[in-house]
């Protein structure tokens, strides 16, 4: 396995043919912060979170994924994988470089194995931020980040070779076979999972929030402001999370969720779990079934690879 160089994931960027309408939707009922804003672009941060943003919204014709940020410890660690992945063959979209971003820091892009493109960087100014307070039903960070794949085994294995990130557990059907692996980068269980998926595209985007009464407060809300909910309120067996996932304007999944494990990554064994066993999708038994209906909402539309983000 290739020496863990990466830290932890950053932020989301999407595509949407209504900016208007989705950063209403962020701002007014999902919870974050429009931090900045620049000729079609949205940067949205999280209230408890010290990244500059966590999503950025950018107004276009095709809704997709522009990027997917991780940070990295210093410059010598993001040299270091920019480096590495170019000598295997990975096409880098641009060599390491000061990023103009909000927070600037120093950072490279490249495509993975189906096209998206990622983005490493370090020295990214800290944000102010503060704590959540008791009650407050608004994410503290990004939690995770679930991309659909058509052949998920390599895309695994793309992550495994270039960033080493660690299996935690996998999800299977008895007659579909593997479906779901998660993938931890830190202590945390996950920081991205890889789905099984008709095309390459955003599962979903999963938010945290402060404990179970914020996550319950915020489900509620936006119940409440009549999003539509696809799944949820439950707790997953993997990662032992809490869930609760909405469609955004655009027909993306977003996730509220809390009290996502932290592994001992010396001692931690993964494990192959059954999802067609109720207690596994969901240990409370809350939330309402999962079946080919519920796991449609989160196919999405396809992205279209090797597509170059603006870089602002």
């Amino acid at each position: 396995m290739t020496e863990r160089l990466i830290t932890h994931l950053r932020h989301i960027d999407l595509a949407v043919p209504d900016l208007a309408k989705q950063r209403e939707f962020f701002t007014g009922t999902w919870g974050l912060k429009e931090e900045t804003t620049d000729s079609g672009l949205s940067f949205l941060a999280a209230e408890g979170s010290p990244e500059q943003y966590v999503v950025r919204l950018r107004e276009a014709t095709d809704k997709r994924i522009d990027l997917v940020s991780f940070g990295a410890a210093d410059r010598a660690d993001v040299d270091t994988l920019a480096g590495r992945m170019a000598s295997a063959g990975v096409q880098l979209v641009h060599e390491p470089t000061d990023l103009q971003t909000p927070g600037g820091g120093y950072g490279f892009r490249f495509f993975d194995n189906e096209g998206r493109t990622v983005e490493v960087s370090a020295d990214v100014a800290v944000r102010e931020h503060r704590r959540i307070e008791e009650g407050e039903s608004i994410p503290v960070r990004l939690s995770h980040v679930v991309l659909n794949s058509a052949e998920p085994e390599k895309t695994v294995a793309f992550y495994e070779q270039h960033f080493g990130f660690a299996l935690s557990d996998t999800l299977m059907h008895p007659r579909m076979g593997n479906m779901m692996w998660f993938l931890r980068t830190n202590a945390w269980h996950h920081s991205m999972a890889v789905a099984r998926g008709p095309h390459a595209s955003l599962h979903h985007a999963s938010f945290e929030l402060r404990g179970i009464d914020e996550y319950m407060r915020g489900t509620g809300r936006a119940l409440r402001a009549g999003v539509e909910k696809i799944w949820g309120p439950g707790r997953h067996m993997a990662g032992n999370n809490t869930f609760s996932y909405f469609l955004d304007p655009h027909g993306n999944t977003v996730e509220y969720t809390t009290e996502l494990d932290l592994v001992d990554e010396d001692t931690w064994h993964p494990s192959l779990y059954d999802f067609t066993q109720p207690e596994v999708s969901d240990q409370w038994g809350t939330a309402n079934a999962m079946n080919e209906f519920v796991a449609q909402k989160s196919f999405n539309d396809p992205d279209k690879g090797l597509f170059v983000a603006p870089p602002v």
